[in-house]
């Protein structure tokens, strides 16, 4: 085991560094980069620390390792075996709250860079950058999004990018994405006329009008039945809420909270279109509020993909499953760029869960993949 990667991730999982609050974990990155001769700028934007790390020659390609500080609340600590702060090993595991999402991946892609450079970097053709931010499990208004404007502004490149997302799902390596569905959010006020529940033909139940809406909506062909089952649009009934009546009223108002992760081939005109058609079929009086948290992308196929999908089969002598499945990730910002994209990182079956925790001999497997694509691609 590379003793590097797991003395870096510890101080990092010791950072409680809950989204959007970094806690320092971005000044010990900085210092372990400073060391290696990179240049890094640094952008807090009100909440959110976010920095860019570079070096090399700009004139060449440019590769960019993309990850989060930032995590997820822990929850009810008596779900914890172990402080989920407090970095634990047991079993060869290492426990602790961003172990895998994504403090991990970090730890891992800056070790293979430092190997990287102490090997080869009077040889490297082009560049390596670095991008973090402490808010994407957040509303990660200030963090990517506003760093990549900055970046376009400045004229910067970025013809690779890696993100550094737990990716895999049985074993290190199975499955990458090369983009993710978007995700559209509607906030759903269904009004109508209350009463008397033993007259109701004299109002509107509106949770029964909900019913067929929502069996409806949620059966809805959107077009995209040829892709995988996991990368198809699904909509998501999150929330479902009424006033507190009393038992014998039929309320007069409903809300609902829905989302919709969309593939590529579905446009955000085309499911608002759709949504309003449906009420309107239901005979249901409403007014709405919608909100886009990010757009789908996908990345062309190119060196970079070609190049990871080779250097996973020579570990697992197995190509991966290439994906877009799963949440959104800060990938989305990054495409704007016109980069190729590939989010590779450790398991996700813990992530966002009480115990979370990473193999430590997949830290060191997945810094060693890092390693051959960043060789592969600047050298």
């Amino acid at each position: 085991m590379n003793s590097s990667i797991l003395k870096l991730l510890k101080k990092l999982i010791s950072k409680a560094s809950i989204s959007p609050n970094d806690m320092g974990c971005q000044k010990i990155i900085s210092k372990e980069l400073y060391k290696l001769g990179f240049a890094i700028e640094n952008f807090k934007i009100e909440d959110t620390n976010n920095m860019f790390a570079k070096i090399g020659n700009k004139h060449g390609k440019t590769l960019n390792f993309l990850g989060h500080t930032d995590v997820v609340p822990p929850g009810n600590l008596l779900n914890w075996k172990y402080n989920p702060f407090v970095p634990t090993i047991h079993d060869n595991n290492l426990f602790g709250r961003g172990a895998a999402d994504m403090k991990g991946s970090i730890s891992s892609f800056i070790i293979s860079v430092k190997n990287f450079l102490n090997k080869f970097v009077h040889k490297m053709k082009g560049r390596i950058t670095i991008l973090l931010t402490s808010d994407e499990e957040g509303s990660a208004k200030n963090g990517i999004k506003k760093v990549v404007k900055y970046l376009i502004k400045k004229k910067e490149k970025i013809d690779y990018c890696i993100v550094g997302e737990p990716t895999s799902e049985i074993f290190l390596g199975d499955t990458i994405k090369n983009g993710r569905r978007g995700s559209l959010h509607l906030k759903l006020y269904f009004l109508g006329k209350g009463g008397h529940i033993a007259y109701p033909n004299s109002s509107e139940n509106l949770i029964h009008k909900a019913c067929f809406f929502i069996h409806d909506l949620t059966k809805f062909d959107w077009g995209d039945n040829y892709v995988d089952k996991d990368e198809k649009t699904s909509v998501q009934v999150s929330k479902i809420f009424s006033e507190d009546v009393p038992e014998n009223v039929i309320s007069e108002n409903l809300f609902l909270r829905i989302n919709f992760r969309f593939s590529h081939k579905v446009s955000v005109k085309q499911i608002k279109f759709c949504v309003r058609n449906l009420l309107n079929y239901h005979n249901i009086k409403f007014f709405m509020k919608w909100k886009l948290s990010g757009k789908p992308f996908i990345t062309k196929r190119g060196k970079l993909l070609d190049i990871v999908n080779k250097t996973i089969f020579l570990l697992n002598k197995k190509k991966p499953k290439v994906s877009i499945s799963g949440g959104t990730s800060d990938g989305r910002f990054i495409s704007t760029m016109k980069s190729e994209i590939v989010e590779l990182g450790l398991l996700n079956n813990t992530i966002h869960k009480p115990n979370e925790f990473v193999n430590i001999n997949d830290l060191n497997k997945l810094s060693a993949i890092y390693q051959k694509i960043i060789e592969g691609l600047l050298l």
